[in-house]
């Protein structure tokens, strides 16, 4: 049932992990990736997470996502300033995840053009049980499951800058310039997810 499934409870495998990526993007870059994969397993001597369960995960995690896009992309984020490769992790997120995929254009995206402009975990207990409705998989996960991964998921939205702690929405832009790029890779509906208006998107298609 599961592989059947293109939903996954992973991202409760580490959350955001943005020090986390940076730090082993060198390595997953390298010719020699897994063996230095490997080597921070046993060894821990750049992520400093001291329970090798909660390293191994992390890392499985981060190569997951690092494998999720092209590695030109990476390139490109290694150039980035720091708040740009905040986004570009974000967006890296979506991609991987197709639950976050979801949470993002069908819960969040929709409350933000609501009058509410806020979101919650109740709001995204909602969408599992229309996602159950369609996907066995998703259906067979515990409450305690979804809670995680909805909390997991808000805790995101917080660290990249959409959610503030009264779960107010908040749209997530930095430069055009830095915005524009997802155009010219052909991923515009990730400024829709950011929560940009169609002006604002229109005014970042000159920056391309």
């Amino acid at each position: 049932m599961k592989h059947n499934s293109p939903y996954s409870a992973a991202i409760t495998g580490g959350g955001y992990l943005y020090e986390e990526t940076n730090i082993l993007l060198p390595l997953l870059m390298s010719e020699d990736s897994d063996a230095l994969l490997k080597k921070e397993k046993l060894e821990n001597n750049l992520l400093k997470i001291n329970r090798q369960t909660s390293r191994e995960r992390a890392i499985f995690e981060i190569k997951r996502r690092y494998n999720a896009v092209q590695k030109t992309f990476w390139e490109d984020y290694l150039s980035m300033e720091q708040t740009a490769q905040k986004i570009a992790l974000f967006f890296v997120i979506l991609k991987t995840y197709k639950i976050c995929f979801d949470f993002q254009i069908n819960v969040t995206r929709n409350k933000w053009q609501s009058i509410s402009h806020s979101v919650s975990i109740d709001d995204l207990l909602m969408e599992f049980n229309e996602i159950g409705a369609r996907d066995e998989f998703v259906d067979s996960w515990t409450d305690n499951t979804r809670k995680k991964i909805a909390s997991t998921y808000l805790s995101i939205l917080r660290k990249v800058g959409m959610l503030d702690e009264e779960n107010v929405l908040h749209p997530v832009k930095d430069t055009d310039e830095t915005m524009a790029y997802y155009i010219r890779i052909g991923e515009q509906w990730f400024l829709d997810a950011c929560l940009l208006q169609p002006f604002e998107i229109n005014e970042i298609k000159k920056a391309v």
